[in-house]
């Protein structure tokens, strides 16, 4: 296989990666919490000979997520939560402690306050919220003070990654903070909302139109490329 080959077909595996980014963001476009993800592309030069021109290849291995806010929707549940800015809430998963942005949250058999998949909500301590019943009205303030009756009972933790670019997506709406978190200073709750997913899927749809055409260009370059080396090879045998 020569360069022109080689170079290609990493291109059409970028195209591939970007594709499968684009239609799960498409998916996810109705997903609370949800952020939406792109592809990074980098190019690779490499010299193949002092009297040869360079190489040049493409990698999209490296996939970057949009931090943009999500569209706020009113509910009026009492423990639906929706985040105004950065920051994210902190839950206690099997793996681990884990960031979302995802807060419908509701209280289990229990009284502890957790996520519809039933990992625990946690305070910025990283300790379990909980929900005392019978205590009266529930109210939750901008800073995630849970009240009832009036009076303080716990805070629903709101954070961020310590190094954004050590923050590793995990499932739908999860992300792991591998290099730590800390208090968010300028994010506020909003009680009785959700954040919707930021997902535009009108640009979303237009973009992948665009690459399933480059993509099929590729394909169709490769088609090429391998008859003219069929050709040329019956052409040496003959």
């Amino acid at each position: 296989m020569d360069n022109a080959s080689y170079t290609a077909l990493t291109r059409q595996s970028g195209l591939l990666s970007e594709m499968q980014a684009l239609a799960n963001n498409i998916a996810n476009a109705s997903t609370t919490g949800f952020r939406a993800e792109g592809v990074l592309f980098a190019e690779h030069v490499k010299a193949v000979g002092p009297d040869a021109p360079s190489l040049s290849m493409a990698t999209a291995n490296v996939r970057n997520t949009v931090m943009t806010q999500g569209a706020l929707a009113q509910t009026g549940g009492t423990f639906d939560l929706a985040i105004e800015g950065e920051g994210f809430f902190l839950i206690d998963t099997p793996g681990g402690p884990r960031l979302t942005r995802a807060g419908a949250f509701g209280p289990n058999e229990n009284g502890d306050l957790v996520t519809a998949d039933g990992h625990a909500v946690l305070d910025a301590g990283g300790a379990p919220v909980f929900i005392p019943l019978g205590l009266g009205a529930i109210g939750i303030g901008p800073d995630g003070t849970i009240s009832a009756g009036g009076q303080p009972i716990g805070q629903v933790g709101l954070v961020m990654p310590a190094d954004p670019l050590q923050m590793v997506r995990e499932g739908g709406v999860m992300f792991d903070a591998r290099g730590g978190f800390e208090a968010a200073p300028d994010g506020r709750m909003l009680q009785g909302f959700l954040e919707g997913s930021n997902v535009n899927p009108i640009l979303q749809i237009g973009r992948m139109i665009e690459v399933q055409r480059a993509y099929e260009l590729g394909q169709s370059f490769l088609d090429k490329e391998d008859e003219r080396i069929r050709s040329v090879i019956q052409a040496i045998r003959t």
